[in-house]
């Protein structure tokens, strides 16, 4: 089963953007499933289903929100490694 959301913006947005309405929707989906991996509520996997794309595209289009692949603190990091 899936969902659907809808979001209302003004017709403006695309133009005052450079952006067709179809970028502009596509960027704007973009966006959030980057913000909700970033915030840890998605793992890459479900990001990219929601985006429709393989999990290699969409961790290599992190950086292009300036959002880094893998984020652990210092500890979590030292962990891993006296875990490997």
């Amino acid at each position: 089963m899936s969902l659907q959301l809808v979001i209302d913006y003004p017709d403006t947005f695309p133009d005052a953007l450079g952006r067709t309405q179809e970028q502009f929707e596509q960027e704007a989906k973009w966006a959030m499933a980057v913000k909700l991996f970033e915030m840890k509520r998605l793992s890459s996997g479900m990001a990219a289903r929601l985006l429709n794309v393989d999990r290699i595209t969409f961790l290599l289009k992190l950086d292009d929100y300036g959002v880094p692949v893998i984020d652990l603190t210092e500890a979590e990091l030292l962990s891993d490694i006296a875990n490997a």
